[in-house]
């Protein structure tokens, strides 16, 4: 977030203030993440990432709502999200069933039970609802991120997917496997 470091760096240091990385740089994993000790990246701290001061063989498994807030709400997370979400609509073919099960052999590693397709199923059904009649928020949800959306899909189902997607990526399996 903007100004974390500015409270707690020294005056006369050049890491007191953060700038963002663009480019491919942007979309290096987190392990290139730059790390002040007095304050951690706060998605990292809230997802557990153990503290550098020590050594750490496995980390802490933990699930909170703080958490499930970070991934529903961190635009790392919501173009991660939207950037499957175009990748399962271009790659799969326009059967629904299909591409909620591609989303979630990538993020869970198994397909989904009748019970679960049923309820994701239901979710994508009143995105499309909501997102249909409500352009603004449909471009405002696929606008978040350094990336631009790819405008040969339709906004309202990039959308749709998105939140569909961002939903899976939210499943306790998906954060903790």
């Amino acid at each position: 977030p903007e100004g974390i470091w500015e409270a707690v760096a020294m005056h006369q240091s050049n890491t007191r203030f953060y700038k963002q990385d663009t480019g491919e740089a942007l979309y290096r994993r987190s392990m290139y993440t730059f790390w002040k000790r007095t304050a951690p990246p706060p998605s990292m701290e809230i997802l557990n990432a153990p503290s550098r001061e020590v050594f750490c063989v496995r980390r802490e498994r933990t699930n909170t709502p703080l958490q499930a807030f970070v991934t529903m709400n961190d635009p790392q997370f919501v173009e991660a999200s939207r950037q499957l979400a175009a990748k399962t609509i271009k790659e799969t073919p326009n059967d629904d069933g299909e591409r909620v099960q591609f989303i979630a052999l990538r993020l869970l590693g198994r397909q989904l039970a009748t019970e679960e397709m049923a309820k994701v199923l239901e979710m994508l059904k009143q995105s499309r609802e909501y997102y249909s009649s409500q352009t603004a928020d449909a471009t405002a949800l696929v606008s978040i991120g350094a990336t631009k959306a790819d405008a040969s899909l339709p906004v309202a189902e990039l959308a749709s997917w998105t939140l569909v997607t961002n939903q899976i990526f939210n499943f306790d399996e998906s954060l903790t496997k």
